[in-house]
């Protein structure tokens, strides 16, 4: 999964039309393959009439990689943020647990047509590409919040599939990918069993049992509409007054909010401030080499935790067990102590700081 250090995109006018974050490229980057899962490409060759149950379930396991892939950074982002009043700070903290909430949609339907998510198998490496090659050139990486991680990482995992989004290259989005499920869910109308399914208050959202095909259409355009907002218009998904994760993170790169001016989405509206961020530098592939005792006793105690959370969420849809689920969020919330420890912890010669990794032990 380890790739390149790779040469930042250059940024968007703010006052250009709103598109997508062009995707960092990297020489031979791997595909991000999921374990016993061929690629969201392939996946998405496959003839409709030939997407039954077996396909569904193969491609809900990459969705789950594909929503746990998104939360490390973004945790990372947001726990570098000084002030967790900040506008910025809100606005990250609101689209992890949007996040979190798409992973527990997509867990739900692989449990609701008769398969079982592979959480531990779907962590993966940092850095790397997306899992499945979705939206092929993106190198996710994890570091503080600087202005290029929010463009090359934050603004490139969730770019939009139609332009608004202007200068796509032909790999598929996540927004594409998702419509397939739904078009397969439609074709073979597979019985959906409620058995196993969690129900749970997860950020601002209510994850709940799906039982039908309504509720399979409602989940997924939410999950779409939340990340990259509709292809009509950012405006279709300013819910509550909160703009689709593309567009916040627009707001963050740009410094200003989205406004439209003469028929045009321009990042031109009220100041956004750019918060102060403890100075995290981007992990290395393969980790951090040769950290001192002190830091890799913090790194261990993170990884060691960070298993746990993955392990634990396993079991709650194993189980079907929301007390097991309520446990893993939990465990979750543990992990910013040492990971705040970390990033006040300066790396000697350099002007940066550690930083989690995210690198579960493997048994």
């Amino acid at each position: 999964m380890a790739s390149a250090v790779l040469t930042a995109a250059a940024p968007v006018s703010a006052a250009s039309p709103v598109s997508a974050a062009a995707p960092v490229r990297a020489a031979e980057q791997p595909e991000g393959a999921v374990s016993g899962c061929r690629s969201v490409a392939r996946l998405l060759a496959v003839p409709e009439a030939s997407r039954g149950v077996d396909w569904l379930k193969e491609g809900l396991q990459v969705a789950v990689a594909l929503e746990l892939a998104t939360i490390p950074p973004y945790l990372c982002g947001w726990w570098s943020v000084g002030d967790r009043t900040s506008q910025v700070a809100r606005l990250i903290r609101r689209i992890i647990g949007d996040e979190m909430y798409h992973m527990g949609v997509v867990c739900n339907l692989l449990v609701a047509v008769g398969g079982r998510p592979r959480i531990t198998d779907a962590a993966p490496a940092y850095p790397g590409p997306l899992p499945g090659g979705v939206r092929d050139g993106v190198n996710v990486y994890l570091s503080g919040l600087t202005r290029p991680f929010v463009h090359d990482v934050m603004m490139a995992i969730e770019a939009p599939q139609e332009p608004l989004a202007r200068g796509m290259n032909n790999s598929p989005s996540i927004g594409r990918f998702y419509d397939g499920l739904l078009d397969a869910f439609r074709s073979a109308a597979p019985e959906l069993s409620a058995r196993g399914q969690l129900s749970e208050h997860i950020g601002s959202d209510v994850l709940e049992p799906v039982t039908d095909l309504d509720g399979v259409e409602r989940a997924i355009e939410i999950i779409k509409e939340q990340g990259e907002g509709t292809t009509s218009s950012p405006e279709d998904a300013f819910g509550d007054d909160y703009p689709a994760h593309y567009y916040a993170f627009g707001e963050i790169y740009h410094g200003r909010q989205l406004r439209q001016e003469d028929g045009e989405w321009r990042f031109t509206g009220a100041p956004v401030p750019f918060p102060d961020a403890r100075p995290m530098a981007r992990v290395p592939a393969g980790g951090w080499p040769d950290p001192p005792r002190r830091v890799a006793d913090l790194l261990d105690r993170f990884d060691t935790a960070y298993a746990k959370v993955l392990s634990t969420l396993e079991a709650a849809w194993a189980d079907g067990d929301a007390r097991t689920l309520g446990s893993a969020v939990r465990t979750m919330r543990a992990l910013e102590g040492p990971a705040l420890e970390l990033m006040e912890t300066g790396i000697p010669g350099t002007r940066g700081t550690y930083g989690p990794q995210f690198r579960p032990p493997r048994g």
